[in-house]
């Protein structure tokens, strides 16, 4: 990715940052947080929050009196928005963007279900506290990029 797909990356993830989730009694109505709205799990930690904010977009004068703009660190930690911008390029590129909702659901049903963790999996061998699930002989998994679609 060059540097001109970084910048588009890092300037929608700025833009996504700004964006509110409604209040409890609008969700009660149920409105549903704007598209792009970054949703962060509880107990993230503040220093992963420090690094996805690591930068800011400022104008500078070029030697020739012209206007840029230019990604400045805010602080020498940023891999959570280097991760967050590459991780988000995958996505574009593997065009999950275009993905229908009927996509999504098979991509589901490809997986398989999942053990809660609460569920003792009756099919599955954990190992070091990770479930792993033992393929079904019968069942045979095919991914379908619709890339080249």
């Amino acid at each position: 990715m060059d540097h001109r797909g970084r910048n588009v990356q890092k300037r929608d993830l700025s833009f996504s940052l700004r964006l509110t989730r409604p209040t409890d009694e609008e969700a009660a109505e149920g409105a549903r947080a704007p598209a792009g709205y970054v949703h962060l799990p509880a107990g993230t930690e503040a220093e992963w929050v420090k690094q996805l904010v690591s930068e800011q977009l400022v104008t500078i004068k070029t030697k020739r009196g012209f206007s840029r703009l230019e990604w400045q660190k805010l602080r020498e930690r940023n891999e959570a928005l280097d991760c967050r911008v590459y991780a988000r390029a995958a996505a574009w590129i593997a065009g999950a963007d275009r993905w229908t909702e009927a996509m999504w659901r098979g991509l589901e049903r490809q997986v398989g279900p999942t053990a809660t963790p609460n569920e003792e999996p009756n099919d599955a061998e954990i190992i070091a506290g990770v479930v792993r699930r033992r393929p079904d002989p019968r069942a045979r998994r095919v991914f379908r990029s619709s890339y080249l679609s």
